[in-house]
Formats: structure tokens, sequence, C-alpha cells
């Protein structure tokens, strides 16, 4: 019986081990997740400055001949 118990309180601290590493695991990824976020916000509204900012440009710019 008493092997039995030691098994048992092996088992439960590598599974509490094993908890924890999974836990910082999921820690880093959502804050790469977080970051990849904010970085497709800011390049989308790049792109869209961008996008903006040539058509007006396109419309007042003089073709090289005049």
């Amino acid at each position: 019986m008493e092997s039995r118990i030691t098994e048992l309180e092996i088992k439960i601290s590598y599974t509490e081990d094993l908890v924890d590493e999974l836990n910082r695991i999921v820690f880093r990824q959502q804050q790469q997740i977080d970051l990849l976020a904010k970085e497709i916000r800011a390049l989308r509204e790049q792109a869209q400055s961008a996008q903006s900012h040539e058509q007006g440009n396109l419309r007042d710019e003089l073709p090289p001949h005049y």
C-alpha cells in the first residue's frame, strides 16, 4: 500500500511540473499573439494611410511633359 502511495505522489509531482511548464508556454504564446496582433494593426494602419496618400498624390501630379 505504501508503495502505491509513493508512486502516486511521484506521478502527482511530475504532473504538477508539467502543468507549470505548460502554463509558462501558454503565457509566452499569449504574449507573442498580443505582439503579432499589435503589429498587424500597425501594418494595416500604415497600408491604409499609404493608400490614401498615394491616391491624393496621383491626382495632383502633372505628367513629366508639362
